[in-house]
C-alpha cells in the first residue's frame, strides 16, 4: 500500500485532468435552452470552464476546487466572465455548508480518483454522511468519486443532466454495487460513454462518461444504453447538430441485475441471458458447489518451495503437493504426473505445512529453517505477524478441484486428483457435496452459456485480465446436469478428449464445439440457435475485454 509520503502529488489530488476534446463533446451534450444553473465540483485548472464559456446562454456556473495554484488557472481561465464564480474551497465542506439544498440545471466535471486512505479524517466522516444520507453503505474500500457522484446527483434538479468522467469500475466492481443501484433509481436515462483505448494513458486508468438525467414527467421509466468509442479522437469536430448518440437506443434497466456489463449485449440477446436463468434446466454454480479463496501464505516467496530447498532442509513430511501458478496446470485434471513434471522443471511445487506438528517434535533441519525466515524477516508481514506461530499458516486444507482466480482468454477449471494438493490465492478452492458427480460440473462448466455468464459476473482489469472472486462464481448460471443420464463410460470419454485438447494446444472453441453440442444440444434439448447466440455473446463480452490490452 502506498503512503503519503511516497506517492505523487498528483496521485494525492486524484488529479486527471479532461482532455479538452472530451470536456466540448459533454458540454454539447448537457448545454441547451434551459441550462440556467451549473455545477462544477471539482474544477481543477478549469477546462470545462472553458468550454462552457464558448456558449452565449445566460447561465450562472459555480466551481469549485480545493487546490489554489488550480483554482488560480481557472479563475484565469473564465476571469471577467460574470455568468463563472470560482470558489477555492473543499467541496465536501461547500456541500455540508452550503450546496446541499441547491438545485442546478447541470452539474459536470471529473471528480478526483483519491483512495480512502487518502482522505483526511474530515474528508472520511463528510464522505461517509454523503453516502449514508442518501442510503448507502460507507467503507474503507470506497473511492472519492463515487461520493462526488452521490452529492452531484443530489444535487440536479428535477429536469436536471450530469455528465461526468468516472472510472469504468462504475460499471461491475464491488465497491460500486450501491452506487449504480443509486443511479438506477435515481436517473431516468443513462448514457455510458467507453473507449478502447486509455484516455489516462499515463496513469493505466481506464474511464466512462457517465451522461445522466432527470425528467419529472418520466418517473416510472429507467433506462440505460453504452455506447463504445476507440478514444477521444473520435470526437475531435464533433458538432451537436451531428451527435451520434441519439443513433443509439436505450434498454430498460434490470434493477435484479448489479452489474452493468450486460448492457453492451443487444436487447435481444439481454432478454436471452434472462430467459436462460428463469428456465429450470439451469441454476447458479452454486448449487454444486462451495467456492472459498486459496490459501493466503503471507510470504509466497518463503512458503513455496521447489525440490532442492524440500531436501536441503528436509521438509518432505511438512509440505504438500501445491500448484503455485497457472502454469502449472494444462489440462482439466492436475494429477501426480502434472506434479512431478512441475517438480523436474524446477518449480516450486511444495507448500509449507508445519501444522501436524508441534515446534519441539520439528527436526534440527526443519528448525533452521523456521530460524532462517526470521533471520530474513520472512516472518514480519502483516499476515505472519498476526500469527500465534508465524510459520504455520492457516486454512490448509485440500479440495475437490481449483479455479484460477485471474484468467485471460478463458478461465482454468482443474479437479484435482492429487492426494493432499493445495493452491495458493492464485487459485480458489472447489468443493463439491458428496451427492454430486466432480465429472459432471466440468462439463456444466466448459459451455458457451457458462462461459458467457463467466464474463457477466466477473470483472475485467487493463490487459485484458478477467478476474472473479467466489461470491461471483457461485452466481455463475450453469447447466443442471443432476439427472442427465449418460451411457456407460461416455462422460470419462468426453472428459478426456476435453483433457486432451487442453494439454494439446489449449483450444477453448474445439472444446465448446464438443459440449456445446454433446451436452447443450443433445441431453438438454437447448436449440442450435441459443447455443449460437450465447457463443456470440460469450465472443463480444470476451473480444471487448481482450481488445483494451
Amino acid at each position: 500500500m502506498k503512503l503519503k509520503t511516497n506517492t505523487s502529488d498528483k496521485k494525492l489530488r486524484g488529479a486527471y485532468y479532461t482532455p479538452s476534446s472530451l470536456a466540448n463533446f459533454m458540454t454539447n451534450w448537457a448545454i441547451d435552452k434551459n441550462t440556467y444553473s451549473i455545477l462544477e465540483p471539482s474544477c481543477g485548472d478549469g477546462v470545462f470552464l472553458t468550454s462552457l464559456s464558448k456558449y452565449k446562454n445566460d447561465f450562472k456556473c459555480t466551481a469549485i476546487e480545493i487546490f489554489e495554484e488550480e483554482y488560480l488557472k481557472a479563475h484565469k481561465n473564465v476571469g471577467g466572465d460574470s455568468r463563472f464564480d470560482v470558489i477555492n474551497a473543499d467541496f465536501y465542506r461547500q456541500f455540508e455548508n452550503d450546496l446541499k439544498n441547491k438545485h442546478y440545471d447541470l452539474v459536470i466535471g471529473n471528480p478526483p480518483y483519491i483512495r480512502y486512505q487518502y482522505l483526511s479524517a474530515e474528508q472520511r466522516a463528510e464522505q461517509s454522511l454523503i453516502l449514508t444520507d442518501n442510503g448507502m453503505k460507507s467503507n474503507k474500500l470506497i473511492n472519492a468519486w463515487v461520493s462526488f457522484t452521490v452529492a452531484s446527483v443530489q444535487l440536479m434538479n428535477s429536469n436536471g443532466k450530469i455528465a461526468l468522467v468516472i472510472p469504468a469500475e462504475l460499471l461491475q466492481v464491488k465497491y460500486a454495487e450501491d452506487l449504480r443501484k443509486y443511479l438506477m433509481k435515481h436517473l431516468q436515462k443513462i448514457t455510458i460513454i467507453t473507449f478502447k483505448k486509455l484516455i489516462f494513458p499515463d496513469v493505466e486508468q481506464e474511464v466512462v462518461v457517465l451522461l445522466g438525467e432527470k425528467i419529472s414527467n418520466e418517473t416510472g421509466t429507467h433506462q440505460i444504453r453504452i455506447i463504445e468509442y476507440d478514444d477521444i479522437a473520435d470526437f475531435d469536430n464533433l458538432e451537436k447538430s451531428s451527435m451520434p448518440l441519439n443513433k443509439v437506443p436505450f434498454k430498460d434497466i434490470d434493477f435484479n441485475t448489479t452489474k452493468w456489463t450486460r448492457y453492451f449485449l443487444s436487447k435481444n440477446q439481454i432478454e436471452l441471458i434472462n430467459s436462460i436463468q428463469k428456465d429450470k434446466k439451469f441454476y447458479p454454480f452454486s448449487n454444486i458447489a462451495d467456492v472459498d479463496i486459496g490459501i493466503t501464505t503471507g510470504n509466497n516467496k518463503y512458503f513455496c518451495l521447489d525440490l532442492n530447498t524440500v531436501k536441503a532442509y528436509d521438509l518432505f513430511e511438512v509440505t504438500r503437493p501445491l500448484i503455485a501458478r497457472s502454469v502449472n496446470i494444462s489440462g482439466i485434471t492436475f494429477n501426480e504426473k502434472d506434479w512431478k513434471y512441475n517438480i523436474e522443471r524446477g518449480a516450486n511445487t511444495y507448500l509449507l505445512d508445519y501444522n501436524s506438528k508441534e515446534y519441539k517434535e520439528l527436526n534440527s533441519l526443519q528448525k533452521e529453517y523456521i530460524q532462517l525466515g526470521e533471520d530474513n524477516s520472512e516472518n514480519v508481514g502483516y499476515k505472519c505477524r498476526i500469527r500465534k506461530e508465524w510459520f504455520k499458516i492457516p486454512s490448509i486444507y485440500s479440495p475437490d478441484a481449483f479455479f484460477l482466480r485471474r484468467n485471460h482468454h478463458f478461465p482454468k477449471f482443474v479437479l484435482n486428483n492429487v492426494n493432499n494438493a493445495v493452491s495458493t490465492d492464485t487459485m480458489h478452492r472447489i468443493r463439491f457435496p458428496f451427492y454430486i458427480d466432480r465429472r459432471k460440473a466440468i462439463l456444466a462448466y466448459y459451455n458457451s452459456i457458462a462461459l458467457a455468464f463467466t464474463e457477466l459476473e466477473a470483472r475485467s482489469y487493463g490487459g485484458g485480465v478477467l478476474e472473479i472472486l467466489p461470491g461471483e462464481l457461485e452466481k455463475v448460471t450453469i447447466p443442471n446436469l443432476d439427472n442427465i443420464d449418460f451411457e456407460e463410460n461416455e462422460i470419462d470419454h468426453l472428459l478426456n478428449k476435453i483433457d486432451d485438447i487442453f494439454r494439446e494446444d489449449s483450444d477453448i472453441e474445439k472444446v465448446l464445439k464438443l459440449v456445446d453440442q454433446i451436452v447443450l444440444k443433445d441431453k438438454l434439448n437447448i436449440s442450435s440457435k441459443v447455443i449460437n447466440e450465447f457463443n456470440n455473446i460469450w465472443h463480444v463480452l470476451k473480444d471487448r475485454r481482450l481488445n483494451r490490452n
